[in-house]
């Protein structure tokens, strides 16, 4: 079995990989029948000559290879036919964008696993980088907060070597009284929050969130339980909201009426409700002024997010009352932080925690006959067919 790190070719560029050269090292010794390339690249955060000192191979064609490893899409004139493949689809959710980038890998012959697809038997995620999602994004937030009101100016992520080098930044600032408030409990609000209590800001329950006044910048998580309700006025259940989330509807708005920044940290799934809309944005009792959307769901659950920004320019403002895009500082605009691919700007600490999940909970099904079912439920093609996991798909695939 031979497996290829391959190089990463959407744009814009990004510098993670799956596996450092450290890393890369481990599976070696812990599964010495395999052979692992790595395919030559010029942008990867870990230099090809770093792999080379290890004893793996850099080559420039990995058309012999079983098995690619990658993070982002590989593009359709990339994808070499009858191979196996790893990396971020971003299909599973029918995303328009990506239709013929489906269609091409079931026109291939391609075997894909998606890694977003990587869960155990409770449907969990077994892997992902919203971790770092959240880190860079909720520090991204209060880096908006200080250029907005000129109260301090963070560094980039982007330019700082690490994650030590970040919260080192954060230690140079003081939070001025505000109420913030975190949506979802996942790894990626759990990654914002890691931002929060380094700034040792204070964690608060929702009910005094919603009912007291602080002298101090407070913070509050919530997940669906709270920022949704029940149509009929039942008291509502979280997994039963997770399989028919239409029965439910927003419980956002006295959430709205109390926050001045808000950090998206949830996960958005099919048919749930908004969080709040646009009309919910125009009326005088919404306070949030600050967002720093890491779910970034585009004309979405969180009204202000019309479209992605970037890592250059991560900031943008939206006019509740014309819907439409402003100044990040203008006046009576929410500034929004809606960058969709934060782990980029932390590639060395992000590749490193994936690989390191990756080799304990994936790389083994390769060898211990898939025991635990990781690869055959993250299998979404194969012989040129959806699986029936994915069948879902299958409208979505035919245009229809």
């Amino acid at each position: 079995m031979k497996f290829a790190i391959i190089t990463e070719r959407k744009n814009p560029p990004d510098r993670r990989v799956v596996f450092s050269p450290e890393t890369l090292l481990k599976a070696k010794q812990q599964f010495p029948k395999a052979k692992y390339v790595v395919e030559r690249s010029d942008i990867r955060i870990f230099p090809d000559e770093a792999y080379q000192k290890l004893g793996f191979e850099v080559v420039e064609d990995v058309s012999n290879v079983d098995i690619m490893i990658g993070v982002k899409e590989v593009p359709i004139s990339a994808l070499i036919p009858d191979k196996t493949y790893f990396f971020f689809s971003h299909t599973i959710k029918k995303q328009p964008y990506n239709l013929n980038l489906l269609r091409a890998i079931l026109e291939k012959n391609i075997t894909l696993y998606d890694h977003e697809t990587l869960v155990d038997e409770r449907n969990n995620r077994l892997i992902g980088f919203g971790r770092y999602a959240g880190l860079v994004g909720a520090y991204n937030g209060f880096r908006g907060l200080g250029l907005r009101d000129k109260l301090f100016n963070l560094t980039k992520v982007e330019t700082l070597a690490d994650l030590e080098a970040v919260k080192s930044q954060l230690d140079k600032i003081s939070v001025p009284t505000i109420k913030i408030l975190l949506s979802g409990t996942g790894k990626v609000a759990q990654g914002a929050k890691e931002i929060l209590d380094h700034l040792n800001i204070k964690e608060i329950s929702h009910a005094q969130y919603l009912t007291m006044n602080f002298s101090e910048p407070v913070y509050c998580m919530i997940d669906v339980m709270e920022y949704n309700k029940r149509k009929d006025g039942k008291v509502g259940e979280r997994y039963e909201f997770y399989k028919n989330p239409s029965s439910y509807e927003s419980n956002f708005m006295p959430f709205a009426k109390e926050t001045d920044f808000f950090i998206a940290g949830h996960f958005y799934g099919n048919n749930a409700p908004f969080l709040f809309s646009r009309e919910d944005a125009k009326s005088p009792d919404f306070k949030i002024n600050l967002v720093a959307d890491i779910s970034c769901d585009i004309d979405g659950p969180v009204a202000s997010t019309i479209r992605p920004s970037t890592i250059a320019e991560p900031f943008y403002g939206y006019n509740p009352q014309t819907e439409k895009e402003v100044a990040f500082d203008a006046k009576d605009a929410i500034t929004v932080m809606a960058v969709d691919n934060l782990p980029c700007e932390l590639p060395k600490d992000a590749s490193e925690g994936f690989g390191d999940v990756f080799l304990e909970r994936v790389l083994p099904a390769f060898f211990n006959n898939d025991k635990d079912g990781v690869l055959e439920r993250a299998k979404v093609t194969e012989n040129r067919k959806l699986t029936p996991r994915f069948a879902y798909l299958q409208d979505f695939v035919d245009g229809k």
